[in-house]
């Protein structure tokens, strides 16, 4: 080979390295598509909406948060399954992403093979409420009640395989009591009734049930946080009873299976600084929400633990969603 056509070579390979790395570089240089696969209104969807424009800021491109409602989250998840894997098209879910994975027969994806974590953005533990015409004030009452009135007792819930139905069925199991599932077209009709005196319990968030407590239109019996709340000194966790017991709404972003590291790495750092703004911090403050932040390798180490967990559940209690 000659010296001209050795360096000619040498000189394509450079130049095609410098092309790629300066391609890596400039991510994104387009509009980023954000999908929430639920409603508009929710808290889910509001905090995507505070993310998108913390996230718009930082990387300097739009962010557009896009519903795909269906199917508990299926049908928006599936969507950027599906999606081209460049860092352009990203999904904001809960654990419904985990949930839907254990307890479903059959999906249209894999959800820990055709989806990547990036990052978390913060999470609300569940809060058990009760109406005051119920035969307890305390989350031990509660319990006491529970196993000398097997199924006496009506919780609500969104439906069948949301999150509060399932943190739900794991306290049950954990306990040996019974209480009877009441499921609900959405979160806002299964709180309605709760209220209203129609169901006895429900799992909920401080965000959405916060001032029935207040106003006493409904009684705060546990959390489901690790450590007691600062919003709720008072309440006991479910820890407190059941050793090690937790569960939380997180709100976390994840893309196609794929994505290049490089766009992955610089969401989750953007993601990070996000919620560790001043800005974001105070509004999640004031609805309750932990900001999280956390990486990629430990987003997809929580999603494991948390479909190992609910297939679990789902075995023990043969619960099926469709």
């Amino acid at each position: 080979m000659t010296i001209a056509r050795r360096t000619f070579l040498a000189g394509g390979i450079s130049l095609t390295t410098a092309m790629v790395a300066r391609a890596q570089a400039a991510y994104p240089d387009k509009p980023i598509r954000l999908v929430v696969p639920f409603p508009p209104g929710g808290v889910t969807d509001v905090v995507a909406r505070m993310m998108a424009q913390r996230l718009a800021a930082d990387l300097g491109q739009p962010v557009i948060v896009e519903n795909k409602a269906g199917a508990a989250g299926v049908i928006g998840s599936e969507f950027v399954a599906k999606a081209p894997a460049d860092g352009y098209t990203l999904l904001f879910t809960t654990p419904n992403h985990t949930i839907n994975a254990a307890f479903r027969a059959t999906m249209p994806y894999d959800t820990e093979k055709d989806l990547q974590p990036v990052s978390i953005a913060g999470q609300v533990p569940m809060l058990l409420v009760s109406h005051p015409s119920a035969p307890f004030t305390t989350f031990q009452g509660f319990i006491d009640y529970a196993r000398k009135n097997p199924g006496k007792l009506n919780s609500s819930s969104a439906g069948n395989g949301t999150l509060p139905h399932i943190v739900m069925e794991l306290l049950l199991l954990k306990t040996g009591i019974q209480v009877t599932n009441v499921p609900y077209r959405g979160a806002a009709p299964a709180l309605a009734d709760l209220v209203a005196g129609q169901v006895q319990l429900k799992f909920d968030t401080y965000a959405t049930a916060g001032q029935f407590v207040a106003d006493r239109k409904l009684n705060a019996l546990a959390i489901t946080s690790l450590t007691r709340s600062r919003l709720l000194p008072d309440v006991p966790t479910v820890a407190e009873t059941v050793p090690g017991f937790e569960g939380y709404l997180w709100m976390g972003m994840v893309a196609p299976a794929g994505t290049p590291k490089a766009a992955i790495d610089r969401l989750s750092a953007a993601a990070k600084r996000a919620v560790q703004s001043p800005e974001l911090r105070e509004r999640f403050d004031k609805e309750g929400i932990d900001p999280v932040g956390n990486t990629p390798d430990e987003f997809r180490a929580q999603v494991a633990r948390e479909i190992a967990q609910w297939r679990d559940l789902a075995k023990a209690t043969k619960i099926t969603v469709d």
